[in-house]
């Protein structure tokens, strides 16, 4: 469980959404060709970061957001045969509806 990994800073800890898999004129295409998922949901947030005052600046995003996040974002890693990636703040694009 992703509960074993607290991200620190303005990390935050995203589990990639898979993508559907795409059938095109009858052809399956395998996992090697498929593109990588930019799409996630946070599943941990770090501590914050601070401004030059010291002052705690608050997340964006929240932890059960869905957001996007750009194709090489992020640092894969492994918790419990499960992937995540481990990216700041800053590496997401945008919070989807």
């Amino acid at each position: 469980m992703a509960a074993k990994l607290k991200p620190i800073g303005d990390r935050v800890l995203v589990e990639p959404l898979d993508e559907k898999e795409t059938v095109k004129g009858g052809i399956i295409i395998p996992d090697t060709a498929k593109e990588k998922p930019q799409e996630g949901k946070i599943v941990a947030i770090g501590t914050g970061k601070s401004d030059d005052n010291g002052k705690k600046i608050d997340f964006v995003v929240k932890v059960g957001d869905k957001v996007l996040f750009s194709k090489y974002g992020g640092t894969e890693i492994k918790v419990d045969d499960k992937s995540y990636l481990i990216m700041r703040e800053d590496d997401i694009l945008g919070v989807l509806s």
